[in-house]
């Protein structure tokens, strides 16, 4: 018999604060180890360690590849490089990115589901979008602990919200009350090695075959496109085919290069590059309308007057053009799973009244 010694939490937008009412509420001498993925810039010098070792509880450093997991520590992922968890020690890596982060917590709380099972607890904090879902499904199915923040707690409730849609989660909580449900939690004693279980069949190959492409094996070599259905869609990162994954009523999305993205992500990022294609057409329809006058401009000058017209015409045409892709994009909308729920429950709330 093991105890539940192996705290996952992440967090993004918003997060911060949560974090370090989390850890100024934990004991020095909490028998457990805690890894955190925070979202950060990969431009940006990780301070979260040096913030955290402040609190004076426990001792926190951004994680070393292969340092062996220990008791009463904090490892932080550091800026641009995913945290992984293998039995009894740390990895830090530069695979693909997941929901278009490095570190991302997916990988973290697969990689610690696969490795500790039951002896996992999986916390989700503020942040936009989804990100954790997936990871805090796999860790729930190996018989872990599923806690999420209190939605309506949280800065930016996304993260939250979509692990409960998605997960039967064993806590929701306010921040205060986090540290103490985790100081409960590490003194449960939880069989090790127990099978796969929960709220969804668990494929624990295509888990490896995750946790390996995090770990920097090629995608390819693990066929990855064997495991899930293709799809017409490309990759944002590399314009990749996808592949469908199917896991407990959510799909899921992964490149043969090893990109992963839930299908929120994929939607935001879709909806990100259609506002760049379209300034990106802009543009270059304005370049057009120079070059035109400027041509007109020319011929005019030598005295071409009807030639010079047609320059100026078609440099007005393309003007008009110009004008119509503009306020497609004034009227292009950012969508994510958020937003389209918002809006359908406020069309059902108008409705009703």
């Amino acid at each position: 018999m093991e105890k539940r010694n192996i705290i996952v939490i992440g967090a993004s937008a918003g997060g911060f604060e949560g974090l370090k009412k989390i850890v100024a509420g934990l004991p020095p001498n909490l028998d457990a180890s805690i890894f955190v993925v925070w979202h950060i810039a990969p431009d940006v010098r990780g301070v979260l360690p040096q913030v955290l070792n402040n609190i004076q509880t426990l001792h926190g450093a951004h994680a070393v590849d292969m340092e062996p997991i220990k008791r009463g520590r904090i490892y932080v992922a550091p800026p641009d490089h995913h945290l992984l968890i293998e039995k009894g020690w740390v990895r830090i890596t530069r695979g693909p990115k997941e929901n278009r982060f490095r570190p991302a917590v997916d990988p973290l709380f697969r990689s610690a589901a696969y490795a500790y099972r039951s002896q996992v607890i999986g916390v989700i904090l503020s942040g936009a979008l989804d990100d954790g879902t997936a990871g805090l499904w796999a860790i729930k199915n190996y018989g872990g602990i599923a806690i999420v923040q209190d939605p309506e707690e949280a800065e930016v409730p996304s993260m939250p919200e979509n692990a409960i849609r998605a997960v039967e989660v064993d806590y929701k909580l306010r921040v205060a009350d986090i540290p103490s449900a985790l100081v409960k939690l590490v003194q449960e004693e939880v069989r090790t090695g127990a099978p796969a279980h929960g709220n969804g069949k668990v494929d624990e190959s295509r888990i490896k075959t995750e946790i390996n492409i995090a770990m920097e094996d090629s995608a390819l070599n693990d066929k990855v496109l064997q495991l899930g259905k293709l799809t017409p869609y490309t990759c944002p990162e590399c314009h990749g085919v996808l592949s469908a994954l199917v896991e407990g009523g959510r799909v899921r999305f992964r490149c043969h290069t090893g990109h992963a993205f839930s299908a929120d992500s994929l939607l935001a990022t879709i909806s990100e590059s259609i506002e760049e294609s379209l300034w990106s057409a802009i543009r270059s329809i304005q370049e057009s309308v120079m070059l035109l006058n400027h041509m007109g401009d020319h011929f005019a000058e030598v005295n071409q007057p009807k030639v010079a017209a047609m320059y100026f015409k078609k440099a007005k045409e393309a003007e008009g053009r110009a004008n119509s892709v503009r306020q497609a994009v004034l009227n292009h909308e950012q969508l994510s799973t958020d937003s389209i729920l918002h809006e359908a429950n406020t069309t059902e709330s108008e409705s009703d009244e």
